[in-house]
């Protein structure tokens, strides 16, 4: 099993070969996908190169980890988000903006789930806190639809930007869309400052 931590000059690497095997450059050892998974499970930063050609392929490899994670039975990923994801790629614009939402809602999902753990820690042994776990997924799931509204263009009318993106001119599409990240980020803020509270 691979050390914690990073190497000397950044993430660990990991060379995979023709016979695609995995080699942990930092323990000088093979490794499967099941470690590489518990090292991104332990923050444990690691980037994976071709060892031929020396091409960065950590995205596929950590792609293939989530495939391997949904054939076991590890079912996150929902088919309709699923199918949402596939529809924006070819889109330039979609696949420029997405990593940015997506990263901004896991982020909010993170700081979510750690409060859930406080709650859990600080309340051990007592009362359960079933009503903020159910309003903090709800308010997960409310973020996630609003962003994959904007990109499928049915954002809900009741939002501030609603009525100005149902119909975006060609030559300002990338301003509106900057506006509407904008208008996440704050929301999220907004969400984030009311559980502290």
């Amino acid at each position: 099993m691979p050390d914690k931590g990073k190497g000397a000059d950044g993430p660990i690497t990991i060379k995979k070969y023709a016979n695609r095997r995995l080699y942990n450059t930092a323990t000088s050892s093979y490794v499967t996908l099941d470690h590489l998974c518990q090292m991104v499970k332990d923050d444990i930063e690691f980037a994976v190169f071709d060892a031929k050609t020396g091409e960065d392929i950590t995205r596929s490899v950590l792609t293939q980890i989530i495939v391997e994670e949904e054939a076991k039975g590890e079912n996150l990923l929902p088919i309709g988000f699923l199918r949402q994801i596939i529809g924006f790629y070819g889109d330039s614009m979609q696949k420029f903006l997405l990593p940015q939402y997506l990263e901004m809602m896991m982020q909010a999902f993170e700081k979510n789930r750690s409060e859930i753990q406080r709650h859990m820690s600080e309340t051990f042994g007592s009362v359960f806190p079933f009503g903020q776990m159910e309003e903090m997924g709800k308010q997960n799931l409310a973020m996630f639809e609003q962003a994959m509204k904007m990109f499928t263009g049915n954002q809900a009318a009741d939002t501030p930007t609603g009525s100005e993106t149902k119909s975006t001119p060609a030559n300002g599409g990338s301003e509106e869309i900057r506006r509407e990240l904008e208008e996440l980020k704050r929301q999220v803020s907004e969400l984030s400052g009311k559980k502290r509270d």
